[in-house]
């Protein structure tokens, strides 16, 4: 078994385009199967099994060459045995050592349990993009193989992995043009996280599947005939949508799986003949598909003219089929489509020259900056990268007429920090469109914007909440730490001469620091520096601070009283957690029943996602020992599996109808007579239900309301839904999350 995946690797590398250097493969091969002898992974195959897909994973599916390939069959020895990254590099030599260290750095996740470790696991990831690229690529193919075998784990263990690839790899996968990978990663992730979801939407995408097959055989007629009279050589691909993509259409739009119209997309795949520009060439094939189909004239994106960030590049049009379904037809050149499908390897493979400076060139250079002043906290160093990856784009102009590309919902102040930092710190304001706005307008497609500055403004904290893009925080985050290292400077200065002012201070300067320290409630001398530095507080009275008068030093709550300790919250199980320092009894087991007994007690539900019962859900235990519970796909969720994966305990439902909760329902219908009656009865008798509140309002013969409405489960309010949704001249009914 074992020397046949390695067979189909070479000929898998046979068939790239790759010079063969067979060998190197061969000897990585042989010594990673020794290093891993007798070791098994917990599906019960050899651990080598392993290390050889994701070899397979780096030539097939990213097209990465002999040394990438080498380093995934070596890339858990380190590890995994007792071989060092010096005996790698003695064997192999120092670039395949190079890749295979930087993998071990950030072997087993990103994440590790404590924040901290987290955060310097996760910027060791992103390092490597400086170093070399192929560490994140071949860490990607690791992941990737990791969630197609990941049924052999444990439920929490899913749940985490998933929560983290979700998370993150997905995302850089996107951003590194992986698209077929990240298009997996995020299919695989919603597997093991919603499998009954899944599970019925991959069947009701089987069964439609043979039909729209037969359309796509229809509607490609006429194409092949037209591509083929202008003297073309084209492939013709039908494309599903995936079962996670169609899940997202259908919550983000609240329809059934029935109302998804454009589960197919056809796309065209050219050889461009080299007497004439692609560019030009895709918009003559456009030409002539719009001369069969009638194109929808707000749905073409012109990604030739202007890439995406990830180095993407096509045109598309959605067209009116036959059959009166609109299908979304994407063309490119081959060059295009070997980018779309392995992203950042085949972009390098199309570079001309020095020259050459595309959006993920740029987007490299945005993150090796953003690497060199990480975010103390773990949660903010995510969030800041996670701004970078997975936003939508929007094309603005410089007043000179350069094109620069910002994340929907980018800001002036985003944009003149993406100009240079010192143009951010500065801008009093923009002109767009050679009208003034304030630093808070949000960028539109097309837009030309030219920054206003003035050298008497200068940062202030609210700014965070104008700024959406990674280099806007990270700039404005410099300069506060650079204005705190300044505080504290003059802050220490202005101690020391209190100090040495005062005789009687001047030989006591540490009980001197203690006593400030405990009369202002701080814990460092540097907090309190920072704010002597800022003014807020005063040293005038130093001396009665640090020799205070019995009559008033009795009266200091916080002196010579002990600290209260935090109430620990409840256990998860009888005896098994006690409160913080206390050692348990026994281990917790990663999985929880809610009962109603339970409920708002011993559990509670969180108010992000507000969950009910039938919900699909989980739990996270604080530091607290209280446990809260979470929808799985709750965003707040995702970032606890990401970063809390050893708290993530799986949970199911043992509720008896008891316990009744809020949930709001908006609705949208035609404003006809009587037709919110019909509402209110399907609510109060037909299901007995009872209301808390009623929103309803009125404009141009269109209604919207909301309603909130008791029900004891998720079953109960779909059901609720369904019958509304009946209801003649309603149009639109969902449940609404705050």
């Amino acid at each position: 078994m074992i020397q046949r995946e390695f067979k189909a690797l070479l000929d898998d590398y046979a068939h790239s385009p790759h010079r063969q250097n067979v060998e190197i493969i061969t000897h990585a091969f042989n010594f990673a199967h020794k290093a891993h002898y007798g070791v098994r992974r917990l599906s019960g195959e050899p651990y080598i099994m392993h290390p050889i897909a994701v070899a397979r994973i780096c030539v097939r599916e990213i097209g990465l060459g002999s040394t990438s390939i080498s380093a995934a069959l070596l890339h858990d020895v380190v590890e995994d045995t007792d071989y060092t990254v010096e005996d790698i590099k003695g064997l192999f030599g120092e670039k395949i050592a190079q890749i295979v260290g930087g993998l071990t750095k950030i072997s087993g996740g990103v994440f590790g349990d404590q924040a901290s470790e987290q955060a310097e696991n996760f910027r060791k990831l992103l390092l490597t993009i400086s170093d070399d690229i192929r560490v994140v690529l071949i860490k990607i193919a690791d992941r990737l193989h990791n969630m197609r075998t990941l049924g052999a784990q444990p439920k929490d263990k899913q749940y985490k992995i998933a929560g983290e690839t979700q998370y993150i790899y997905a995302p850089l996968a996107h951003r590194l043009g992986l698209f077929p990978i990240k298009t997996e990663l995020e299919d695989l992730s919603f597997k093991y996280e919603h499998p009954d979801t899944w599970e019925e939407i991959h069947s009701k995408l089987e069964a439609v599947k043979q039909r729209q097959m037969d359309s796509f055989e229809q509607f490609a007629i006429p194409i092949r005939e037209r591509l083929t009279s202008m003297g073309y050589q084209f492939t013709l691909k039908a494309r599903i949508k995936s079962v996670y993509s169609v899940w997202k259409k259908m919550m983000k739009q609240q329809i059934s799986f029935e109302d998804v119209y454009d589960l197919l997309a056809v796309r065209i795949i050219f050889t461009p003949n080299e007497s004439m520009s692609e560019k030009d060439q895709c918009w003559m094939i456009y030409s002539a598909i719009t001369e069969i189909y009638r194109p929808h004239p707000e749905r073409i994106r012109d990604w030739i003219s202007t890439p995406k960030a990830n180095g993407y590049e096509a045109l598309h049009v959605t067209v009116m089929g036959k059959d009166g379904q609109w299908i979304e037809v994407q063309i490119r050149t081959d060059r295009m489509n070997e980018i779309a499908e392995r992203g950042y390897a085949a972009h390098w493979k199309y570079k001309t020259g020095e020259s050459d400076d595309s959006e993920l060139d740029k987007w490299l250079r945005e993150i090796k900056e953003i690497l060199a002043h990480p975010e103390k906290d773990a949660m903010e160093f995510l969030g800041t990268f996670k701004l970078n990856l997975f936003a939508q784009e929007v094309f603005v102009f410089t007043p000179k007429g350069e094109v620069k590309t910002m994340p929907l919902g980018s800001t002036a102040l985003d944009f003149a920090f993406l100009l240079h930092s010192e143009l951010g710190e500065h801008c009093i304001g923009a002109k767009v469109n050679h009208a003034l706005v304030p630093l808070s307008y949000r960028l539109r497609g097309g837009d030309q914007i030219e920054v206003l500055t003035s050298n008497s403004q200068h940062p202030q904290k609210e700014w965070f909440n104008m700024v959406t893009t990674a280099k806007a925080k990270d700039g404005l985050t410099q300069y506060f730490r650079r204005e705190e290292r300044r505080y504290i400077k003059h802050g220490e200065r202005l101690v020391e001469d209190a100090i040495n002012m005062d005789k009687d201070l001047t030989d006591k300067r540490d009980q001197v620091l203690a006593r400030l320290l405990n009369y202002y409630q701080l814990t460092t001398p540097n907090e309190l520096y920072a704010q002597v530095g800022q003014g807020t507080i005063r040293l005038d009275n130093i001396h009665e601070i640090v020799f205070p008068r019995q009559s008033w030093w009795s009266h200091m709550p916080f002196i010579g009283k002990k600290k209260e300790e935090p109430t620990p919250g409840p256990s998860i199980e009888k005896g098994e957690t006690k409160s913080e320092g206390e050692k348990p009894k026994k281990k917790a087991p990663h999985a929880i029943v809610l009962t109603d007994d339970d409920l708002g007690k011993k559990y509670i539900l969180s108010n992000c996602c507000h969950p009910i019962p039938g919900d699909e859900v989980l739990g996270y235990m604080d530091e607290r020992g209280q446990m809260h519970i979470h929808k799985i796909d709750c965003p707040e969720a995702n970032l606890l599996k990401t970063s809390y994966g050893k708290r993530i305990y799986s949970a199911t439902w043992n509720t008896r109808r008891v316990q009744s909760f809020v949930e709001t329902i908006e609705l949208k219908g035609i404003d006809k007579f009587g037709v919110f009656i019909h509402v209110l009865q399907a609510i109060t008798q037909d299901f007995h239900i009872n209301m808390r509140s009623i929103n309803v309002s009125s404009d141009d013969g269109i209604f919207k309301g909301t309603m909130e409405v008791y029900v004891y489960d998720r079953k109960e309010l779909e059901e609720l839904l369904k019958a509304i949704r009946k209801i003649e001249d309603i149009k639109e009914v969902k449940r609404v999350v705050d």
